[in-house]
């Protein structure tokens, strides 16, 4: 019962505590007593709010008995990376010398979701400063995936996915800055959604790693989409504090409304490599195969490529060269931000993050006009397929999960690529904004989980929503959850 309880749909654990079917103290103890008993395999959570997470269960329930108004994720367990600070837990961004840091207030997504009635359980594993597509920092060690304890979680919101996947939590929040979100979806076999830039709002202030980078975006990672959905509207829409953020949908019931509405008129590009990535023999032959499912649900799959072509390398060197700086200032205001001063303690941060700062004081105005004006074409080749199309489609990750200690592939098909970067055909849509999702396409003969990823249209997060609903009705996943 216990295993059922732990692996049901947010959204049907939702429903059954608003009835009084369900308490959410018998959800968070049995939460709190799966992290106990499996957290040592994944290292999902670095930080258990146990004592926090029981009390607002019991309000949440007492509610309940009282008639009070609800929430619609009322009672319900999330996790929240760590890389997003919530008041009075301690926040680390995965760094050594923010060990100790305690935020003294919540993220605006962290605002939403208690506002919506959610219980926060503690705060998942993510690289340092969310630096690389792995799970892994000087603090807590790696983060693997549920279906092979010795391989990687993804990253950086690896700690989130691992923990959704393997079920320590029914609902967790992740950042993605080059695809945080999707490519441990992918690691771990479960949903994240990357929603268009500015739809939940970020305080844009150096008070977060998250908030002072590019391209970043808040998104949900769940076992099913309409669980996204519900997580989703409620952390979506405009925000004082963020001039970037966007109004949330003028409807009544927002993204949960989107989960039905029909997709046989949609137009999907099918793009196996992005016509710039290689990608392994094995997880091309299960995104094709995945790619069937949107054709059965009624859906038009053409092959297409996004002219991205000999400009990709110049662009993810230009994205490169942006992160440096936003990381070398980050770390000039940290003292103001963090109560410590990054710069007198370059020796305990990692290899990458602290060179990361040194060469990101090197760059000029000018190399960062440069590296915007490539953005800009990257933007101008996705937006040309996209004005063609509903949806872009092609694989998350150019192979299936790896060592958990690896820092990536350097080569995939015999052909060397830069293991930083070269394996997650996810960035290019952070520098565009626009909306992306992984959802489970398969597994591979070993068992470890792969992803399709599905692009929409800038401000079409519902027709995302609504396509991946449909592919999950046609190819539905969830029983292939690690063991329980």
């Amino acid at each position: 019962m216990t295993g059922d309880l732990l692996f049901s749909s947010a959204t049907d654990l939702a429903r059954r505590i608003r009835t009084g079917d369900l308490s959410s103290v018998a959800l968070v103890e049995a939460c709190l007593d799966r992290i106990d008993a499996r957290n040592d395999r994944t290292n999902a959570f670095v930080t258990v709010c146990a004592d926090e997470a029981r009390a607002a269960a019991a309000a949440a329930d007492r509610a309940v008995e009282r008639g009070d108004d609800l929430g619609p994720l009322h009672g319900l367990p999330v996790a929240i990376k760590d890389l997003t600070p919530v008041a009075g837990v301690r926040t680390t961004y995965g760094s050594v010398p923010l060990a100790d840091h305690v935020p003294e207030r919540d993220a605006p997504a962290v605002c939403r979701l208690r506002a919506a009635g959610a219980v926060v359980l503690g705060k998942t594993n993510t690289s340092e400063f969310g630096h690389v597509a792995t799970t892994d920092n000087d603090l807590f060690g790696p983060t693997a995936t549920p279906y092979d304890a010795e391989r990687t979680a993804g990253g950086s919101s690896g700690g989130s996915a691992a923990a959704v996947a393997d079920g320590l939590v029914p609902l967790a929040q992740g950042t993605d800055a080059g695809g945080s979100v999707r490519i441990p979806a992918a690691c771990c076999g479960v949903y994240g959604l990357k929603p268009t830039f500015g739809l939940v709002p970020r305080r844009t202030r150096p008070d977060a790693i998250a908030d002072a980078l590019p391209f970043t975006c808040t998104g949900p990672l769940t076992r099913t989409v309409a669980d996204a959905a519900l997580l989703l509207d409620a952390m979506a829409g405009a925000h004082p504090a963020d001039p970037f953020s966007l109004p949330s949908p003028e409807t009544e019931t927002g993204f949960v409304a989107a989960l039905d509405a029909p997709v046989t008129d949609l137009r999907v590009a099918y793009s196996p490599t992005l016509d710039a990535f290689p990608v392994a023999g094995e997880v091309r032959d299960l995104v094709d195969e995945a790619v069937g499912a949107l054709a059965d649900a009624g859906m038009t799959v053409e092959r297409a490529d996004p002219d991205l072509g000999g400009m990709w390398d110049r662009a993810r060197r230009g994205s490169l060269t942006v992160f440096q700086a936003k990381m070398a200032a980050l770390a000039a205001g940290s003292e103001e931000a963090f109560g410590v001063d990054l710069r007198e303690r370059m020796d305990e941060l990692s290899g990458v993050v602290a060179p990361m700062i040194r060469r990101g004081r090197e760059h000029s105005a000018v190399a960062l006009s440069e590296a915007n004006a490539v953005r800009t074409a990257v933007f101008d080749a996705v937006q040309a397929l996209l004005g063609e199309y509903d949806l872009l489609a092609c694989p998350t990750l150019a192979v299936p999960p790896f060592s958990k200690e690896a820092f990536g592939p350097e080569e995939v098909e015999g052909e060397p690529i830069d293991p930083y970067a070269g394996w997650y055909l996810t960035q290019p849509f952070n520098m565009t904004g626009h909306p992306a999702a992984s959802i489970p396409a398969g597994w591979t003969d070993d068992g470890l989980p792969v992803g399709l990823q599905l692009v929409g249209q800038r401000h079409g997060d519902a027709t995302v929503l609504a396509a991946n609903a449909a592919y999950e009705r046609e190819r539905p996943w969830r029983g292939r959850y690690p063991p329980r």
